[in-house]
């Protein structure tokens, strides 16, 4: 309606100063009326002066509208009682454009308030900092935290911890790292998540911060009684036969409660004794076995760590294959998708790592026709060096997926049940992870991410 009427007044006046000025040029050359030549004049000069001043009038209402949107001033109101349809509509239109964006702020600012007030009550800490490291945003869960009442710069985290502010300090978007935080209540565990977003060509970071030690807790509550279930079961199953023969051997020289003559001892009784104490040594021995076997699990010797490129590394594992008997005869290959890819590690503790891997491969595959054990190298998604061992064996039932890395727990006869806890505990100490996944009848895949 308003470009309607706008156009039609500028095409009246527009037509009409034409019109005029035609009937003026034409008096001029006949010579006609002098005095109608300049009344046709002068009302040219005046429907142009005032085409001028409409427009200009209108283009500085416009203009002064949009510079009232742009300084945000919504208290902006065009009186609508003007006589001039044009302009009353187009100051209708304005006002109707202005009620709209006021609604639309009020919409936002009541949504920005919502997650404002959402964001401060989530037991997770957040913060939001600029490309300088100036905070925008920091929830109470970010302050309590990290025990101050105000964050303005990332700065002031580094008086509060040091370690916490390199962490954040080399973050990348979608990476979270793991940092311990001494408080006045003990130390905590902190998650650390950022993740980054720009806005008005400028990068913002979002930060997240969260207290996990309660869930680390929980977590080592569990696998401590889990061993202690697996150490409880496998010293009973070694003392109770060692308990059980020393009663009954202990009945042989004695009645009701008083040892028996040397003339009642015979020969019989003499074999039956050794026949006991040989059964107690074997057992002794066995219980012997398995406490070594959890001194090994607890005392993991700290890592010598060098720069080692993990195509050396496979070169030292091929020879250490080539040595040993194929009886199983798997088809073991390496892989290494960059030749010069290196890690940070003690070359040694790794060999084990992967020994004990690529053994328990073959004894996987030890029953399986055309067995195949692959072991590759590549970067990850977060650019990490991963080493995977892999075969076609029968694969790892999902039931006790989550127990072959506790310490005992074994599922072959002959097995220890340390080999994949001491790897864990090694990649542990190194600061990395090793983690399996399998699918029961097709492959099972274990993976060392540095």
């Amino acid at each position: 309606m308003i470009s309607k009427n706008l156009y039609l007044n500028l095409v009246i006046r527009v037509v009409s100063i034409v019109a005029l000025s035609i009937i003026l040029g034409w008096l001029i050359t006949s010579g006609k009326s002098l005095r109608l030549s300049i009344i046709c004049f002068l009302i040219v000069v005046i429907l142009t002066v005032n085409l001028i001043l409409f427009l200009n009038a209108t283009n500085r209402k416009i203009k002064y509208f949009f510079d009232s949107v742009r300084n945000d001033d919504s208290s902006l109101f065009f009186p609508v009682e003007e006589k001039n349809r044009t302009v009353r509509e187009i100051h209708k239109s304005m006002n109707r454009v202005n009620d709209q964006i006021k609604k639309l702020k009020i919409e936002n600012r009541n949504q920005e308030q919502k997650f404002r007030i959402l964001i401060e009550h989530l037991a997770v800490g957040i913060i939001t900092f600029d490309s300088k490291g100036f905070v925008l945003h920091s929830n109470s869960s970010a302050r309590k935290l990290l025990q101050t009442e105000v964050l303005t710069h990332i700065r002031q985290i580094e008086r509060i911890d040091t370690r916490l502010f390199h962490a954040v300090n080399r973050i990348k978007p979608s990476e979270r790292q793991l940092v311990p935080l001494a408080t006045e209540r003990g130390e905590i565990q902190l998650s650390v998540k950022a993740e980054s977003f720009r806005t008005n060509n400028e990068e913002l970071v979002i930060l997240s911060i969260q207290d996990i030690k309660s869930e680390l807790d929980e977590k080592e509550v569990e696998s401590w009684m889990k061993l202690i279930r697996i150490l409880m079961h496998e010293i009973m199953n070694s003392i109770t036969p060692i308990t059980s023969l020393s009663e009954s051997l202990s009945n042989i020289y004695s009645t009701d409660g008083k040892p028996v003559g040397p003339d009642q001892v015979t020969s019989k009784t003499i074999s039956t004794t050794l026949q006991g104490l040989n059964v107690i040594q074997d057992q002794g021995k066995g219980l012997m076995s398995f406490v070594e076997s959890y001194r090994k699990l607890s005392r993991i010797p700290q890592p010598d760590r060098r720069f080692i490129k993990i195509a050396d590394l496979f070169s030292r594992l091929k020879v250490l294959h080539s040595s040993q008997d194929n009886e199983d005869g798997a088809e073991i290959s390496f892989s290494v998708t960059d030749s010069d890819q290196e890690v940070f590690a003690d070359e040694n503790l790794i060999s084990q790592v992967l020994i004990n891997l690529i053994r328990n491969a073959r004894e996987a595959v030890a029953d399986t026709p055309g067995g195949k054990i692959k072991i590759t190298a590549s970067g990850s998604r977060d650019r990490h060096a991963e080493i995977c061992v892999t075969d076609n064996g029968p694969g790892i039932p999902p039931e006790i997926l989550d127990e072959i890395f506790v310490p005992f727990f074994t599922t072959r006869k002959n097995g220890s049940g340390i080999g994949l806890s001491i790897s864990r505990q090694i990649m542990k100490v190194h600061g990395g992870t090793l983690k399996v996944r399998s699918i029961p009848g097709k492959e099972t895949t274990f993976c060392l991410s540095f």
